[in-house]
């Protein structure tokens, strides 16, 4: 996984994360983990947008290299480094074997019923958190977008399931019908 140097500024209500590798690309919250949620995300849309426009998204250098660069404007007085990793959607699922304790897939198995997701979805989706390092302020999700929830890929003919609120992918599908959660809610 590729992760960039972010540099984060701020004080109070009021932060900013920019990435010095990837021009025009930061994020902004009311707290630093709010500010690094938007930086992650924005990092992601602006890659799968060079990505779709096959332009060649920007090597991500080491710590070291963008505080030597005087470009970059990095105060080590007022400023802290930050790692901004970039998780790419490939619309491509792959399957993966791996071994769980019997007793957590029951509980995952539940918790993704409950939640309407299927197992993948829930694992990629407690994965994408985890990753992310995403934090949850006064009980909503940082940085967090409403979008719509199901999003068809043009080119692929991919269904893509985000969370409503959040953003978050939650599951695939590669064929021309929509998720099932979408095709009960043209019915209604």
């Amino acid at each position: 996984m590729t992760s960039y140097v972010g540099i984060l500024d701020g004080s109070g209500n009021v932060w900013g994360v920019r990435i010095p590798d990837v021009s025009g690309c930061h994020g902004g919250g009311a707290t630093p983990e709010a500010a690094l949620a938007d930086a992650i995300s924005a990092l992601r849309e602006l890659a799968a947008s060079y990505v779709a426009n096959n332009i060649a998204i920007p090597a991500a250098r080491g710590m070291a290299d963008v505080i030597r660069d005087k470009a970059a404007e990095y105060n080590p007085s007022k400023e802290s480094l930050v790692v901004v990793p970039l998780l790419l959607d490939r619309a491509r699922p792959v399957k993966a074997n791996i071994s769980l304790d019997a007793g957590l897939l029951e509980a995952i198995d539940e918790e993704a019923e409950r939640r309407g997701l299927t197992r993948s979805g829930f694992l990629t989706s407690a994965a994408l958190d985890k990753i992310e390092g995403a934090k949850v302020v006064g009980g909503k999700r940082a940085g967090a977008v409403k979008t719509r929830s199901q999003i068809k890929n043009p080119i692929t003919g991919t269904w893509t399931k985000r969370g409503d609120k959040s953003g978050k992918f939650r599951d695939v599908k590669a064929d021309t019908k929509p998720l099932r959660s979408m095709r009960k809610a043209k019915k209604r």
